[in-house]
């Protein structure tokens, strides 16, 4: 893979381009600061950055944020040396594909990078399928879908190995569903908002819904329940950066089947989703 690294610290610059030269893959930039990598990744496209979170005059997650609208196909490791808990969960919400702590490990570093490659690759065949329905709903699927709003019958019949999957971040609905298409489970539509999420649950009736957790307007959590209502025999299953206490209860109340964790590791979705779906 093409790998930008991007630290204050000559000295870890260079210990992570030993590694990532070791393991095969080139080092086609390196920067100091933040100054611009932005029209680097828009005009190079590298398949990894390291970043690290603490750099002069912008933070990475700054920079993070701005990497996954610019090209989202660019994988983005997080490197810091904080011993703040709630950054872990914080990058990986943003979209970052991987995290490390310093000081750290080769072996850390490399099993980042073999992670990275098998989400990559899985992404790739998703993206070559053909497309499956968006949140822009049709305008006779919206009058079904207006037809439907009282809640559906606690018996009403899911159509059996499909999915919806909803995610703000384009890579994360990718992976999810180069994932089930893998395991044989059809995604019948993909969504960025809790919004959108309801619509194409009532419009398809899934046996799964993958859910992320935050996402701008409505949130995974605010619409969970009315999934729920509008499919009862619906399995959700929360994606999340941050598996607290609150998040996991909400999540739990509101009816979904457990949670994935971000960054997402495909095979702990599929040993999850066989056992979810008896397949």
């Amino acid at each position: 893979m093409k790998v930008v690294i991007v630290d204050d610290s000559e000295a870890i610059r260079k210990v992570l381009r030993a590694i990532c030269e070791g393991e095969g893959h080139e080092v086609v930039a390196e920067f100091a600061d933040g100054e611009g990598l932005l029209d680097f990744v828009r005009g190079f496209r590298p398949d990894v950055v390291c970043l690290d979170y603490e750099l002069p005059g912008r933070n990475g997650f700054e920079l993070l944020v701005e990497m996954d609208h610019a090209a989202n196909q660019v994988a983005v490791v997080v490197i810091t040396g904080s011993d703040e808990p709630e950054l872990k969960g914080h990058a990986a919400d943003l979209g970052a594909a991987g995290f490390i702590r310093k000081p750290f490990e080769s072996a850390q570093v490399i099993n980042e990078l073999n992670e990275i490659a098998k989400v990559r690759a899985i992404a790739a065949r998703a993206a070559a399928e053909p497309e499956v329905a968006q949140a822009a709903v049709p305008a006779a699927a919206k009058a079904e879908t207006k037809a439907q709003e009282k809640p559906a019958a606690p018996g009403a019949a899911v159509v059996s190995r499909t999915a919806v999957v909803v995610d703000d971040s384009g890579s994360i609905r990718l992976v999810l569903k180069g994932i089930l298409e893998g395991m044989g489970v059809k995604v019948v539509g993909m969504a960025t908002s809790g919004k959108d999420a309801i619509e194409l649950v009532r419009r398809f009736r899934p046996a799964l819904v993958c859910l992320d957790v935050d996402m701008p307007g409505m949130s995974g959590l605010e619409a969970l329940p009315h999934i729920g209502a509008a499919s009862p025999r619906t399995r959700v299953v929360m994606v999340t950066g941050n598996a607290s206490r609150q998040v996991v209860a909400e999540a739990v109340t509101g009816g979904a089947k457990g949670y994935f964790l971000k960054p997402v590791r495909p095979a702990k979705v599929e040993e999850f989703i066989r056992k979810l779906l008896q397949i």
